[in-house]
């Protein structure tokens, strides 16, 4: 298995919607594998295939139920909000109160191409809602109110310049 480096705001793969997988097979067995590796590296409790350079709607996750997998996902069902201080791992070392839906449910397949089903409160529905906005080119950087936004804009730019250099 595989670490792979995690793409980090700036890099154009994370604000490109990801191609659907049109062919589902255990050719995909080892990019899971993989993934979930950097995943537990990182620390992270989700990745998706765009964070690791791959266009393709994929991401792994585990909440602390064991590791899952969906394949071309899409949010179905939300309710209630909740706030919470929610990171990620392309944008590495910052957190932001953001305020999504408590509840979320997630249709989407197996790598067999079985129709499956994810739901949960809190944390298991934040990470399917963040995953899935990967999958669509989103960061969470997009759910943030403006002037947040504005703000963590100017300090991730400044810090890429600093890690550049002149």
């Amino acid at each position: 298995m595989a670490v792979f480096p995690i793409r980090v705001f700036g890099d154009p793969v994370l604000r490109t919607p990801a191609e659907p997988v049109e062919e589902f097979s255990s050719a995909y067995e080892r990019l899971i594998e993989d993934m979930l590796e950097t995943m537990y590296e990182a620390p992270g409790v989700g990745l998706a295939a765009p964070q690791i350079g791959i266009s393709k709607q994929i991401f792994v996750a585990d909440v602390g139920d064991g590791p899952f997998v969906m394949f071309n996902p899409e949010i179905v069902e939300t309710s209630d909000s909740w706030a919470f201080d929610e990171g990620c791992l392309s944008v590495p070392g910052y957190f932001w109160e953001i305020e999504r839906p408590g509840f979320a449910r997630a249709r989407g397949y197996d790598i067999n191409g079985d129709a499956i089903e994810v739901s949960g409160d809190e944390l298991m529905g934040r990470v399917l809602q963040h995953e899935i906005d990967h999958l669509n080119g989103m960061l969470l950087l997009e759910r943030l109110p403006r002037r947040t936004k504005k703000q963590a804009l100017r300090e991730l730019r400044e810090a890429a310049l600093r890690s550049t250099g002149p």
